[in-house]
């Protein structure tokens, strides 16, 4: 599920050039919605339930703005988009912002014209095969066919592997999650090749699910996080720091059950200022005094968010890798509320 580096470049540029403007936060509060881009469908990540109510990681960083702008987490329109029309959606405005799964890449970043609001989950290319295959290592695979997504960076850090290893491959083109599931299920390809936090998502809704597994090697840099157009810092500016204050909060200790007692008031100037008891940050944003503290309440801090859609404790089963906070030897760290 990554993410295509030189999809449609110069028109996209011209998208960005008519659409980018300094007044999303203001359609997005007369339209009452929050228009947000996600998967067609990734356990976990973003994905309807029972009820057709969305649910997921990247899910709960559309909850979080949408609360923060809107007061209200569940006021959000949810937008599907395939690793081919994420980047058109946001770029012409059908979207106000990604959250799914995208690699910040420098074209991405530059040529595509898009800002990224930082990164929710640290991952890396992986490959998952079928025990029955008889291989413990992506050095082995020479002459497989590999299921891939098409209009993502997949494709180059998969024929830079190979390349790079001396070894032959058939990439077997796909356009989602669940067309790769069904293929590679169905005997279509040898290797499923991903986010190998989208390994583990899709790995978990196997009935047989020990009967698969995800190699050791990790073959890329993937740090995915939510994006939205160049050209509107005002609104790059509000999904940064919705996203900081829910690492913030993690860090210190700020949860859904407490949060209502904490911002009476602490003795630590950062929590307050964090959830508005003290100083104006919320004006600077164009937001009110308790915008953060409703991101946080909207499902909890990172770490609640962590837990209850990819932990351990789901059936994804992720550990927190880098994803923990930097003091607890992880990556995740957000710059000061002052």
């Amino acid at each position: 599920m990554k993410k295509s580096v030189f999809l449609g470049t110069l028109s996209l540029t011209a998208l960005v050039a008519g659409f980018a403007s300094a007044a999303t936060l203001d359609d997005v509060k007369a339209r009452g919605t929050l228009n947000c881009g996600v998967s067609t469908g990734v356990n976990g990540f973003s994905a309807p339930d029972s009820n057709g109510v969305w649910q997921g990681f990247d899910v709960a960083i559309c909850r979080a703005v949408a609360a923060a702008v809107l007061g209200d987490p569940m006021k959000v329109n949810f937008i599907t988009t395939t690793g081919q029309t994420r980047f058109s959606a946001l770029a012409s405005g059908e979207i106000d912002m990604l959250a799914r799964n995208t690699t910040w890449t420098f074209s991405r970043d530059t040529d595509l014209k898009f800002t990224f609001a930082g990164v929710n989950y640290y991952d890396g290319q992986g490959f998952m095969v079928k025990k029955e295959l008889g291989v413990s290592s992506a050095k082995e695979l020479d002459g497989a066919t590999v299921c891939i997504q098409t209009g993502t960076t997949t494709e180059l850090n998969l024929a830079d592997y190979f390349k790079s290893n001396n070894m032959k491959y058939e990439p077997v083109p796909i356009e989602t999650n669940a067309e790769a599931q069904q293929q590679y299920l169905a005997g279509a390809c040898d290797v499923y090749t991903t986010d190998a936090s989208g390994l583990a998502a899709t790995r978990a809704t196997f009935a047989d699910a020990e009967n698969h597994i995800v190699l050791p090697e990790i073959i890329s840099k993937e740090p995915l996080g939510p994006l939205v157009r160049q050209g509107d810092d005002q609104w790059a500016d509000i999904a940064r720091w919705t996203l900081n204050a829910l690492i913030a909060a993690e860090e210190y200790g700020v949860t859904s059950a407490n949060i209502e007692e904490l911002a009476k008031g602490t003795e630590n100037p950062e929590i307050n200022r964090l959830l508005g008891t003290e100083g104006e940050l919320g004006a600077m944003i164009g937001l009110d005094k308790d915008w953060a503290k409703r991101a946080i309440k909207a499902g909890g801090n990172y770490g609640e968010i962590f837990a209850a859609t990819i932990g351990e404790a789901t059936p994804i089963g992720l550990a927190r890798g880098l994803n923990a906070q930097w003091t607890q030897g992880g990556l995740m760290y957000s710059p000061p509320f002052r």
